[in-house]
């Protein structure tokens, strides 16, 4: 029997309140599942910096998922802090040291909402602080229907690596997200672009397997969605 690559998952990260009174990990169910479908073993990643490296030692590859807070701006250089930026600095810290150890490694990478966010911020790239004060006539990147339906639709680069993986041109996906990528990372190109110029997905050509969409494909709300998982576990196999 083929072994199932194992898929570390970063988790989010709540305060006290609501589900607990301590301090606690949430992350819906359907990344995992999404994993288990593409053929892989889903194993969930704690929040733990100096434990990166024996993480990079168990997975096959590595998912940075997205979470309702923002990459700090003061990582890809910015001197001032947009007032609707959210920060978890023990979760960005983590996924810091284990997105740079994946990227040390060739580990295959695929970096979801604001995963694709951090990736291009450790590649060297910029972003968006806030869609609304910096793009002209934005469409609601945080769409106010079902996460579960499309927001609007983006256009796949030609002759990408995303391109060859989903088989079409265009493609639905939902939105959340009020951060984007500003200036793709040196190395990297913009494989997806929503109609109103953002950026919606990022590549490194050269490597095994990086790759970076602004949506969340884990809903599996286009064949194109299930596609990527499939195309990532695959790359994942030793």
């Amino acid at each position: 029997m083929t072994r199932r690559p194992v898929i570390g998952i970063t988790l989010d990260s709540e305060e006290p309140g609501g589900y607990s009174k301590l301090p606690w990990y949430a992350l819906r169910k359907n990344y995992a599942e999404a994993v288990v479908r593409a053929g892989g073993t889903p194993v969930h990643l704690a929040h733990e910096p100096d434990l990166a490296g024996d993480y990079l030692d168990l997975i096959d590859g590595l998912v940075i998922t997205g979470g309702a807070f923002d990459v700090d701006p003061a990582l890809f250089g910015a001197t001032a802090r947009h007032p609707t930026v959210t920060l978890k600095a023990r979760r960005t810290e983590f996924e810091l040291a284990i997105l740079t150890g994946a990227l040390a490694r060739d580990l295959p990478i695929l970096g979801i909402c604001g995963g694709q966010q951090l990736l291009n911020v450790v590649l060297g790239g910029t972003l968006i602080q806030h869609i609304p004060d910096e793009v002209a006539d934005p469409l609601p990147h945080e769409q106010p229907n079902p996460r579960t339906e499309a927001g609007h639709e983006v256009e796949i680069a030609a002759g990408s690596r995303l391109a060859a993986i989903v088989g079409a041109g265009r493609i639905p996906v939902n939105s959340a997200h009020h951060q984007a990528v500003k200036a793709v990372a040196p190395g990297c190109l913009a494989d997806a672009v929503a109609p109103d110029g953002v950026i919606e997905g990022i590549e490194d050509p050269a490597r095994r397997f990086c790759i970076g969409v602004q949506w969340h494909p884990e809903y599996d709300i286009s064949p194109a969605d299930a596609a990527l998982f499939r195309a990532f576990v695959e790359s994942c196999r030793r």
